[in-house]
């Protein structure tokens, strides 16, 4: 199978490079050639635009931040829909909006193509090992030919259902995780002027049942003070932004998560959009005129497992 991939930024990049470890023939794109030379130093091709990408590969993969730039690699002038064709699969990898990702499915079946979403969660620091996880929303036969593909960058994968499910899946797991990273934030912040030792705090919740993937990992580069989790606070607002609107399409009255897309406005607005995501916890800092801080804990999160081949999650009951 001949695959493209279109986005090679925090995370697709490490999805990318995981293709072209495991010997996939890969063809990218990203609207800056540079990030993308490293990759074509590896072996991979290089496409001139997204129907050039489409007209040359089996499969064409999207990460891209919003769903309008997914919409304008798909449906602009050279786009990825201009060089869809019977057979081709078109498997979208951002976090993007159900309804959008449902419309462009319909556009690619028209062309004779197959559509699935399969977007990722478990940490930049897995997806760099093929070790995160994915949900995959299609038909089971589209799924079914995209399986291989889908353990070589990822050890879990979830066949989820249709088509947006995944999606909704995701920005479910993703507001469940902002939820946990201002919990966290403001749990350390009390506990730091509370006279507590940070190292010790840190400890405690990692044993206890206040423990979450988010203290795990998320509370240590805010501890070393990079609160770098190759994650922005505009992806975060984006993301909580999508749940809520699920919710109130359903007309489910929910009360923290409003609350949520808030606290991270006013993170954008006070520190901007680009601004690392776990670095929400400066709005207490700056409150309470202390540094959350401490010794001993990495500038970024690495994934020490071994790279494993995946396998396909069933739901119990199944």
């Amino acid at each position: 199978m001949k695959v493209g991939f279109i986005g090679l930024g925090n995370v697709g990049g490490k999805l990318a490079g995981s293709l072209l470890r495991n010997g996939f023939d890969t063809t990218v794109r990203d609207l800056d050639k540079s990030v993308a030379q490293p990759f074509l130093d590896q072996g991979a091709h290089w496409a001139d635009s997204p129907r050039e990408m489409a007209e040359m590969c089996d499969l064409v993969i999207t990460c891209l931040p919003s769903p309008k730039a997914c919409a304008a690699v798909m449906e602009g002038q050279d786009g990825i829909l201009d060089g869809m064709s019977k057979g081709k699969i078109w498997a979208e990898m951002s976090t993007t909006d159900v309804e959008e990702v449902k419309r462009l499915a319909k556009l690619v079946e028209a062309k004779g193509g197959s559509a699935i979403e399969c977007p990722v969660s478990g940490g930049c620091h897995r997806a760099a090992t093929g070790n995160i996880s994915i949900f995959a929303g299609c038909d089971r036969p589209t799924f079914e030919r995209m399986l291989p593909l889908l353990t070589t960058l990822g050890r879990r994968v979830l066949h989820t259902g249709e088509l947006g499910s995944a999606s909704m899946l995701k920005v479910m797991t993703n507001y469940l995780a902002t939820a946990n990273l201002i919990t966290v934030c403001e749990a350390m912040a009390t506990m730091k002027a509370a006279g507590m030792d940070m190292a010790t705090t840190y400890e405690a919740i990692a044993i206890s049942s206040g423990t979450s993937f988010v203290a795990e990992t998320e509370g240590q580069v805010i501890l070393n003070g990079s609160r770098d989790i190759s994650f922005t606070m505009d992806l975060v607002s984006k993301d909580i932004g999508l749940f809520q609107e699920i919710a109130e399409r359903h007309n489910v009255p929910l009360e923290m998560s409003p609350l949520m897309v808030d606290i991270f406005k006013d993170g954008e607005k006070r520190y901007g959009p680009r601004e690392l995501s776990p670095n929400i916890m400066k709005r207490l800092e700056d409150a309470m005129g202390f540094d959350v801080l401490a010794e001993g804990f990495p500038p970024e999160m690495l994934d020490d497992e071994p790279e494993v081949a995946g396998y396909e999650v069933v739901p119990r009951g199944r």
